[in-house]
């Protein structure tokens, strides 16, 4: 079962996008951790099964193979204070997710339902049924630069 926190395991353009991120948060004086990049299908079942058929809440509505994360191109993070994880400092995960967006990435506290403050993703405009059929992002290298 793979959960992993490693940027390196993102896809190299959304990978870059996070090193952005991050840079940004911590030149607005916000230090944040990565708690979660690439999920193996196993994993993703695992926390899909939470609140369902295991106790605990439902903490997504993703099964393997519905979630960017399993395809590399999502993350999830938590800022912290004074070294400790803020995970209910609202204006402050906020904060984060507004710098998401302004380095191109989609911020999930944005969606309409099951909204995730501590999730950003980047598609390329791709759909999951896209990367189910096999779609992907493009390496950095293939894509022409602006």
């Amino acid at each position: 079962m793979i959960n992993s926190r490693k940027i390196e395991d993102l896809h190299p353009t959304v990978a870059d996008l996070c090193r952005k991120w991050l840079d940004e948060c911590k030149r607005q004086g916000i230090p944040v951790i990565i708690t979660s990049t690439y999920r193996d299908a196993e994993y993703q079942n695992t926390l899909y099964s939470e609140g369902r058929s295991r106790p605990g809440k439902i903490v997504t509505n993703a099964r393997a193979g519905q979630s960017y994360h399993n395809y590399r191109m999502a993350f999830d993070f938590v800022p912290l204070v004074c070294g400790v994880p803020a995970w209910n400092d609202i204006a402050l995960i906020t904060r984060c997710g507004e710098i998401g967006e302004q380095v191109s990435l989609e911020w999930a506290g944005r969606w309409k339902s099951m909204k995730e403050l501590l999730h950003l993703q980047f598609t390329g405009g791709l759909t999951l049924s896209d990367l189910q059929s096999g779609r992907t992002l493009p390496n950095p290298t293939e894509v022409p630069s602006s």
